[in-house]
């Protein structure tokens, strides 16, 4: 054994009492009906749905206290679970309808036509080969640097995993076909063309605007169809200071360090500071003269939603593609300090891959930071979705995972499902609210921790999909339960604070996912 890691075993075994395991769910056979009267009331193992307490956070956010729960179970790290598999029918394991997980509120889910699948177990650092017959026993698992929840390693996993091809069949069903994206792409294209060479050669204050394609297109994430696209037209300004707003961490008002006379910027100052509903609202105004001189296309802008930072086109011909244009600054100055802590791919990546991406530019987009009930108009707020970008661009510890000679890993795959599953939970919600705030982004947040803390390859292997997303799925569970989600790149930054999402959106999002779970994800069936 590497005497490293058996020290960091110890350590962890020392810990062990502070570090949650996530609660055993409703076993794996047995069904939940709708209005949560389970097939068989034998069929559960106790306190279904639970998870332990949250784990003292290093940031300096305060945070939410996490609500109290009931059936938690807690191991040292590395240990291995004692328990035998449960059985559907033994009485011993039996549990009472209101500790089954079921939806809160709503329509009713159906019955699943599907079992659901087992949980993932941990592997040893480099320890597993991707088609070896033996497994070896559960690692310690790794809490992010930037304190992220992390629930500790699962039970012993199982050779075979019920109805193991359903996921598989749902990525198929995913994937984007060739014609089609090609045929989406090649509209976009042109209309953004258009508009940068319009900006570009025009006497206007976003002359030096140049383009930077971000988004879950251009990372290959992009699920169902090629119909929504981010695009950034990126615009240098040298010389300028930041003020973090309210130790906020994200949001910033920007200053020039110099007198910016003769900066065609100058114009969009409120007093010292950059004002950025100014400089959006001449921003959308240019765009919106210039989308009624592109030929032979049927487009419009949208609405301005409150706060967002995009202006939003909507392609009507030959299919409908929403295109978010997004302006952003570029400072090739250090990174604010509040990142210091953050993108803790140090274990997963290398210390030198991180060296390399924080020497890359920020950028800072027009989205306004709460302020009460309203908006600090003012403010900008910093983006790494090039960094994102990047980071799913090269994911592997072995830089040749997923290459043509590479070994095939199912990073992606588990995040695609996991976007999948927030997209149909808001579509067979799409009445109510309490998912309006939740978005594509908390899932990449939760599925990029859960790549920190189990970063090497072997824990990635195509055959273990479904394992792995089960892992994904527990995790962001946890997160919900105990209201923490932190930020990848701004660790004083919780995503799921108690100011940014309320706690009864949590709770629904929670058992909706949580009944999916239990009864083999039966949303993706629907529409």
């Amino acid at each position: 054994m590497d005497p490293r890691r058996g020290k960091a075993t110890r350590t962890a075994s020392k810990a062990g009492a502070a570090v949650p395991k996530v609660s055993a769910r409703s076993s794996r056979g047995a069904r939940t009906e709708p209005g949560g009267s389970p097939a068989d009331p034998n069929a559960a193992r106790p306190g279904a749905g639970s998870c332990g307490p949250a784990r003292k956070s290093g940031s300096r956010q305060k945070k939410s206290d996490p609500a109290s729960t009931e059936g938690t179970q807690v191991r040292a790290p590395g240990s291995r679970a004692k328990t035998a598999p449960m059985r559907a029918g033994d009485p011993a394991n039996a549990a009472g309808p209101e500790e089954q997980a079921v939806p809160a509120e709503g329509p009713e889910p159906p019955a699943a036509s599907a079992p659901a699948l087992p949980r993932a177990g941990s592997r040893r650092r480099g320890g597993a080969r991707c088609s070896g017959e033996q497994r070896p026993p559960p690692r310690s698992a790794r809490v992010p640097s930037c304190d992220a929840p992390a629930p500790a390693a699962g039970p012993h996993r199982r050779e075979a995993a019920p109805g193991s091809g359903k996921l598989r069949a749902v990525l198929e069903t995913l994937r984007l076909s060739r014609p089609d994206t090609s045929a989406a792409a090649e509209v976009v294209n042109r209309v953004v063309d258009h508009l940068l060479r319009r900006l570009q050669n025009c006497e206007s204050e976003f002359k030096g605007v140049a383009l930077l394609r971000t988004g879950s297109y251009y990372e290959h994430v992009k699920i169902s169809a090629p119909n929504e696209f981010d695009v950034m037209f990126k615009l240098e300004v040298p010389r300028i200071q930041l003020e973090e707003y309210r130790n906020s961490g994200a949001y910033y008002f920007v200053k020039f360090k110099r007198n910016p006379r003769g900066n065609p910027l100058s114009q969009f100052l409120e007093g010292e500071i950059l004002s950025a509903s100014k400089m959006l609202l001449k921003f959308r105004k240019i765009i919106k003269e210039e989308i009624k001189t592109i030929g032979d296309a049927d487009i419009i802008v949208e609405r301005k939603k409150r706060g967002s930072p995009a202006v939003t086109l909507l392609i009507r011909k030959p299919e409908a593609i929403s295109v978010d244009i997004i302006l952003a600054l570029e400072s090739k100055s250090s990174w604010p300090a509040s990142t210091q802590e953050g993108m803790p791919i140090n274990n997963w990546l290398g210390a030198k891959v991180k060296a390399n991406l924080r020497r890359q530019p920020f950028y800072l987009v027009p989205k306004h930071a709460k302020e009460g009930n309203g908006f600090q108009e003012e403010t900008w707020r910093l983006s790494f979705s090039h960094i994102e970008k990047d980071i799913l661009s090269n994911h592997g510890e072995d830089k040749k995972c997923c290459e043509k000679r590479g070994m095939k890993c199912c990073r992606k795959d588990c995040l695609k499902l996991m976007k999948y599953l927030l997209e149909q939970l808001k579509k067979k919600f799409e009445n109510r609210k309490e998912l309006d705030k939740f978005c594509s982004y908390h899932v990449k947040t939760a599925f990029f921790h859960v790549c920190t803390r189990d970063p090497d390859d072997s824990q990635w292997c195509s055959k273990d999909l479904e394992f792995r997303f089960d892992d994904c799925v527990a995790y962001f569970l946890q997160c919900l339960r105990t209201e923490q989600l932190v930020h990848y790149f701004i660790p004083t930054v919780n995503l799921f604070s108690q100011d940014q999402i309320d706690k009864t959106s949590k709770e629904f999002l929670s058992k909706q996912i949580e009944y999916e779970r239990n009864n083999g994800f039966p949303v993706f069936d629907e529409f």
